[in-house]
Protein backbone atom coordinates (compact mmCIF):
# COMPACT_ATOMS: atom_id res chain seq x y z
CA UNK A 1 0.00 0.00 0.00
CA UNK A 2 1.60 3.21 -0.73
CA UNK A 3 1.35 6.12 1.28
CA UNK A 4 0.01 9.52 0.47
CA UNK A 5 2.08 12.24 1.36
CA UNK A 6 0.52 15.48 1.85
CA UNK A 7 1.79 18.60 1.43
CA UNK A 8 4.61 20.23 4.25
CA UNK A 9 3.38 21.28 7.01
CA UNK A 10 3.95 25.30 7.28
CA UNK A 11 6.91 26.02 9.87
CA UNK A 12 6.25 29.30 11.76
CA UNK A 13 9.72 30.01 11.51
CA UNK A 14 10.57 28.72 8.02
CA UNK A 15 8.00 29.61 6.14
CA UNK A 16 5.33 27.63 4.24
CA UNK A 17 7.54 25.98 1.37
CA UNK A 18 9.29 29.15 1.03
CA UNK A 19 12.59 28.88 2.47
CA UNK A 20 14.00 30.46 5.42
CA UNK A 21 12.17 33.58 6.39
CA UNK A 22 14.16 35.73 8.62
CA UNK A 23 12.50 37.39 11.93
CA UNK A 24 11.48 41.43 11.84
CA UNK A 25 14.30 42.97 14.31
CA UNK A 26 12.60 44.39 17.40
CA UNK A 27 12.10 48.18 17.53
CA UNK A 28 14.85 50.23 19.02
CA UNK A 29 13.60 52.58 21.73
CA UNK A 30 13.89 56.10 20.07
CA UNK A 31 17.16 56.99 23.01
CA UNK A 32 18.96 54.40 21.17
CA UNK A 33 18.48 55.39 17.33
CA UNK A 34 21.60 57.78 15.85
CA UNK A 35 20.45 60.98 16.08
CA UNK A 36 19.71 62.94 13.05
CA UNK A 37 21.73 65.93 12.01
CA UNK A 38 18.86 68.53 13.03
CA UNK A 39 19.06 66.85 16.91
CA UNK A 40 22.54 66.86 16.78
CA UNK A 41 23.23 70.66 15.76
CA UNK A 42 20.11 71.11 19.22
CA UNK A 43 22.58 69.41 21.47
CA UNK A 44 25.25 71.53 20.29
CA UNK A 45 23.04 74.06 20.55
CA UNK A 46 22.20 73.40 24.07
CA UNK A 47 25.22 72.75 25.31
CA UNK A 48 26.91 76.04 24.24
CA UNK A 49 24.20 77.52 25.60
CA UNK A 50 24.74 76.04 28.80
CA UNK A 51 28.50 76.77 29.31
CA UNK A 52 27.82 80.22 27.84
CA UNK A 53 25.59 80.81 31.19
CA UNK A 54 27.97 79.26 33.53
CA UNK A 55 31.19 80.88 31.58
CA UNK A 56 29.98 84.85 31.29
CA UNK A 57 29.44 85.56 34.99
CA UNK A 58 32.73 84.04 35.70
CA UNK A 59 34.18 86.32 33.03
CA UNK A 60 32.92 89.25 34.54
CA UNK A 61 34.24 88.53 38.02
CA UNK A 62 37.67 87.93 36.06
CA UNK A 63 37.34 91.25 34.07
CA UNK A 64 36.33 93.13 37.34
CA UNK A 65 38.84 91.94 39.90
CA UNK A 66 41.60 93.05 36.94
CA UNK A 67 39.97 96.47 36.20
CA UNK A 68 40.85 99.70 37.62
CA UNK A 69 38.85 102.20 39.39
CA UNK A 70 38.48 104.28 36.79
CA UNK A 71 37.22 101.73 34.50
CA UNK A 72 34.72 100.25 36.77
CA UNK A 73 33.08 104.10 37.53
CA UNK A 74 33.27 104.36 33.82
CA UNK A 75 31.17 100.77 33.38
CA UNK A 76 28.87 101.91 36.44
CA UNK A 77 30.12 98.90 38.43
CA UNK A 78 30.46 95.68 36.61
CA UNK A 79 32.96 95.29 33.86
CA UNK A 80 31.66 92.87 30.86
CA UNK A 81 35.01 94.57 27.98
CA UNK A 82 38.57 93.90 29.39
CA UNK A 83 39.74 97.61 29.22
CA UNK A 84 43.05 98.97 31.20
CA UNK A 85 44.05 95.83 33.13
CA UNK A 86 46.19 95.48 36.25
CA UNK A 87 46.65 93.46 39.24
CA UNK A 88 46.30 96.05 41.61
CA UNK A 89 43.60 94.25 43.76
CA UNK A 90 45.52 91.00 43.68
CA UNK A 91 48.82 92.27 44.83
CA UNK A 92 47.41 94.24 47.78
CA UNK A 93 44.93 91.52 48.76
CA UNK A 94 48.74 89.31 48.86
CA UNK A 95 50.71 91.97 50.34
CA UNK A 96 50.54 90.07 53.75
CA UNK A 97 47.01 91.43 55.40
CA UNK A 98 44.06 89.80 56.88
CA UNK A 99 43.19 87.99 52.88
CA UNK A 100 46.38 86.37 52.95
CA UNK A 101 46.60 84.91 56.52
CA UNK A 102 42.77 83.77 55.46
CA UNK A 103 43.85 82.21 52.66
CA UNK A 104 47.05 80.23 54.40
CA UNK A 105 44.35 79.20 57.01
CA UNK A 106 41.60 78.02 54.71
CA UNK A 107 44.64 75.81 52.62
CA UNK A 108 45.99 74.64 56.35
CA UNK A 109 42.48 73.83 57.14
CA UNK A 110 41.40 71.64 53.99
CA UNK A 111 45.01 69.99 53.81
CA UNK A 112 44.50 68.51 57.31
CA UNK A 113 41.13 68.23 57.42
CA UNK A 114 40.58 65.81 54.11
CA UNK A 115 43.69 63.71 55.40
CA UNK A 116 41.72 63.17 58.78
CA UNK A 117 38.11 62.76 57.20
CA UNK A 118 39.57 60.61 54.27
CA UNK A 119 41.62 58.23 56.98
CA UNK A 120 38.71 57.83 59.03
CA UNK A 121 36.43 57.46 55.98
CA UNK A 122 38.49 54.80 54.72
CA UNK A 123 39.29 52.57 58.14
CA UNK A 124 35.20 52.88 58.79
CA UNK A 125 34.05 52.04 55.32
CA UNK A 126 36.72 49.03 55.38
CA UNK A 127 35.51 47.19 58.89
CA UNK A 128 31.62 47.85 57.86
CA UNK A 129 32.69 46.06 54.32
CA UNK A 130 33.74 42.78 56.04
CA UNK A 131 30.65 41.37 56.91
CA UNK A 132 32.27 38.93 59.70
CA UNK A 133 33.73 41.77 61.74
CA UNK A 134 32.82 42.54 65.18
CA UNK A 135 29.41 44.41 65.74
CA UNK A 136 29.69 45.01 62.22
CA UNK A 137 25.78 45.09 61.76
CA UNK A 138 25.12 46.99 65.38
CA UNK A 139 28.07 49.78 64.01
CA UNK A 140 26.35 50.17 60.49
CA UNK A 141 22.57 50.35 61.98
CA UNK A 142 24.37 53.44 64.61
CA UNK A 143 25.97 55.01 61.30
CA UNK A 144 22.89 54.93 59.50
CA UNK A 145 20.65 56.51 62.44
CA UNK A 146 22.65 59.54 62.50
CA UNK A 147 21.66 60.46 58.93
CA UNK A 148 17.82 60.36 59.96
CA UNK A 149 18.76 62.05 63.95
CA UNK A 150 20.75 64.51 64.96
CA UNK A 151 21.31 65.70 68.31
CA UNK A 152 20.79 69.92 66.98
CA UNK A 153 22.96 72.99 66.98
CA UNK A 154 22.61 73.60 70.27
CA UNK A 155 24.22 70.67 71.88
CA UNK A 156 26.70 70.15 69.06
CA UNK A 157 28.20 73.35 70.68
CA UNK A 158 27.76 73.46 73.87
CA UNK A 159 29.98 69.84 73.22
CA UNK A 160 32.47 71.83 71.54
CA UNK A 161 32.89 74.10 73.82
CA UNK A 162 33.22 71.43 77.06
CA UNK A 163 36.04 70.57 74.94
CA UNK A 164 37.73 73.35 74.69
CA UNK A 165 37.47 73.76 70.88
CA UNK A 166 36.35 77.09 70.60
CA UNK A 167 38.74 79.50 69.10
CA UNK A 168 41.03 76.59 67.85
CA UNK A 169 41.43 75.78 64.28
CA UNK A 170 40.13 71.85 65.56
CA UNK A 171 36.26 73.55 65.92
CA UNK A 172 36.86 74.13 61.72
CA UNK A 173 37.73 70.07 61.42
CA UNK A 174 36.33 67.81 64.05
CA UNK A 175 32.31 68.49 64.13
CA UNK A 176 32.17 67.97 60.26
CA UNK A 177 34.81 65.51 60.21
CA UNK A 178 32.82 62.62 59.06
CA UNK A 179 30.10 62.08 56.44
CA UNK A 180 27.91 58.90 56.82
CA UNK A 181 27.11 58.75 53.32
CA UNK A 182 30.97 59.15 51.92
CA UNK A 183 31.66 56.08 54.15
CA UNK A 184 28.53 54.11 52.62
CA UNK A 185 29.88 54.62 49.22
CA UNK A 186 33.34 53.64 49.53
CA UNK A 187 31.73 50.65 51.63
CA UNK A 188 29.55 49.69 48.65
CA UNK A 189 32.63 50.02 46.24
CA UNK A 190 35.10 47.98 49.02
CA UNK A 191 32.48 45.53 49.15
CA UNK A 192 32.54 44.95 45.49
CA UNK A 193 35.71 44.00 44.94
CA UNK A 194 36.90 40.44 44.19
CA UNK A 195 36.86 38.28 47.85
CA UNK A 196 39.08 35.92 46.06
CA UNK A 197 41.93 38.67 46.29
CA UNK A 198 41.33 39.04 49.80
CA UNK A 199 41.48 35.43 50.49
CA UNK A 200 44.67 34.94 48.20
CA UNK A 201 46.30 37.54 49.97
CA UNK A 202 45.12 36.08 54.08
CA UNK A 203 46.48 32.75 52.00
CA UNK A 204 49.96 34.17 51.72
CA UNK A 205 49.65 35.80 55.45
CA UNK A 206 48.75 39.38 54.99
CA UNK A 207 47.16 41.11 57.54
CA UNK A 208 43.97 43.77 57.13
CA UNK A 209 46.47 46.81 57.11
CA UNK A 210 48.19 45.31 54.40
CA UNK A 211 45.08 43.81 52.35
CA UNK A 212 43.76 47.68 52.52
CA UNK A 213 46.82 49.61 51.73
CA UNK A 214 48.21 47.25 48.80
CA UNK A 215 45.11 45.13 47.33
CA UNK A 216 42.01 47.20 48.37
CA UNK A 217 43.19 51.50 47.77
CA UNK A 218 44.80 50.57 44.64
CA UNK A 219 41.87 48.80 42.75
CA UNK A 220 39.38 51.54 44.65
CA UNK A 221 41.54 54.88 42.91
CA UNK A 222 38.06 56.14 41.51
CA UNK A 223 35.82 56.36 44.46
CA UNK A 224 39.39 57.43 46.85
CA UNK A 225 39.07 60.35 44.74
CA UNK A 226 35.52 61.26 43.92
CA UNK A 227 35.33 61.46 47.89
CA UNK A 228 38.86 63.30 48.52
CA UNK A 229 37.46 65.89 46.31
CA UNK A 230 34.09 66.05 48.56
CA UNK A 231 35.87 66.56 51.81
CA UNK A 232 38.41 69.33 50.17
CA UNK A 233 35.83 71.24 48.63
CA UNK A 234 33.38 70.69 51.56
CA UNK A 235 36.66 72.05 53.76
CA UNK A 236 37.26 75.11 51.46
CA UNK A 237 34.20 76.59 51.41
CA UNK A 238 33.21 76.21 54.41
CA UNK A 239 32.00 79.28 56.96
CA UNK A 240 29.47 78.10 58.89
CA UNK A 241 31.66 76.50 61.57
CA UNK A 242 34.07 79.21 61.69
CA UNK A 243 31.63 81.97 62.53
CA UNK A 244 29.90 80.00 65.10
CA UNK A 245 32.99 78.71 66.95
CA UNK A 246 35.71 81.62 66.13
CA UNK A 247 35.83 84.94 67.85
CA UNK A 248 39.24 85.74 66.66
CA UNK A 249 39.47 87.54 63.40
CA UNK A 250 42.98 86.91 62.52
CA UNK A 251 41.63 83.15 62.46
CA UNK A 252 39.15 83.08 60.18
CA UNK A 253 39.20 81.32 56.73
CA UNK A 254 38.93 82.91 53.34
CA UNK A 255 35.35 82.57 52.86
CA UNK A 256 34.51 84.13 56.25
CA UNK A 257 36.18 87.29 55.26
CA UNK A 258 34.41 87.60 52.06
CA UNK A 259 31.64 87.08 53.65
CA UNK A 260 32.64 90.30 55.58
CA UNK A 261 33.66 91.71 51.86
CA UNK A 262 30.48 90.76 49.64
CA UNK A 263 27.70 90.65 52.69
CA UNK A 264 28.83 93.63 55.11
CA UNK A 265 30.80 95.60 53.03
CA UNK A 266 33.51 95.89 55.78
CA UNK A 267 37.35 95.73 53.98
CA UNK A 268 40.11 93.97 55.01
CA UNK A 269 42.78 94.87 57.49
CA UNK A 270 45.01 96.74 55.64
CA UNK A 271 43.10 98.12 52.64
CA UNK A 272 40.72 100.58 53.95
CA UNK A 273 43.11 103.26 53.55
CA UNK A 274 43.72 101.84 50.11
CA UNK A 275 40.21 102.14 49.60
CA UNK A 276 39.03 105.29 50.69
CA UNK A 277 42.40 107.08 49.15
CA UNK A 278 40.74 106.15 45.53
CA UNK A 279 44.00 103.93 45.11
CA UNK A 280 41.67 100.67 44.78
CA UNK A 281 37.83 100.11 44.11
CA UNK A 282 36.37 97.91 46.75
CA UNK A 283 33.95 96.30 43.92
CA UNK A 284 37.38 94.80 42.39
CA UNK A 285 38.91 93.57 45.71
CA UNK A 286 35.23 91.80 46.15
CA UNK A 287 35.32 89.97 42.70
CA UNK A 288 39.25 89.58 43.64
CA UNK A 289 38.63 87.56 46.56
CA UNK A 290 35.82 85.59 44.76
CA UNK A 291 38.26 84.54 42.49
CA UNK A 292 41.13 83.04 44.86
CA UNK A 293 38.35 81.32 46.72
CA UNK A 294 37.15 79.25 43.48
CA UNK A 295 40.43 78.98 41.66
CA UNK A 296 42.18 75.73 43.72
CA UNK A 297 38.38 73.91 43.13
CA UNK A 298 38.46 75.02 39.68
CA UNK A 299 42.25 74.80 39.06
CA UNK A 300 42.44 71.02 40.90
CA UNK A 301 39.46 69.60 39.64
CA UNK A 302 40.12 68.64 35.82
CA UNK A 303 43.52 66.84 36.92
CA UNK A 304 40.96 64.88 39.49
CA UNK A 305 39.11 64.02 36.88
CA UNK A 306 40.99 61.52 35.50
CA UNK A 307 40.93 59.13 38.51
CA UNK A 308 37.03 59.64 37.69
CA UNK A 309 37.67 56.91 34.85
CA UNK A 310 39.96 55.16 37.05
CA UNK A 311 40.31 52.45 39.75
CA UNK A 312 37.82 49.38 38.49
CA UNK A 313 39.38 46.57 39.12
CA UNK A 314 42.21 45.87 36.80
CA UNK A 315 42.65 42.49 37.19
CA UNK A 316 41.20 38.97 37.13
CA UNK A 317 41.40 36.18 39.60
CA UNK A 318 43.60 33.06 38.00
CA UNK A 319 42.58 29.72 39.02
Amino acid sequence: MTAVVGPPVGDPVRGRGDGPRRRAAPARPAWEEEPSPAGLAGKGIALSLACLAILFPLWIVVVTSLSSRRTIDEAGGLVMVPKDLTFIAYRELLSGGQVTRAALVSVLVTLVGTLFSMTVSVLCAYGLSRTGSLAHRWLLMLLLATMFFSAGLIPTYLLVQSLGLTDTYLALILPSAVSVFNILVLRGFFMGISPELVDSARIDGAGDVRILWQIVMPLSRAVLAVITLFYAVGYWSAWFNASLYLNDQDMMPLQNVMIQLVQKQEAPVGLSQAIRTGQLSGLAVQMAVMVMALLPVAVLSPFVQKHFRKGMLTGAVKG
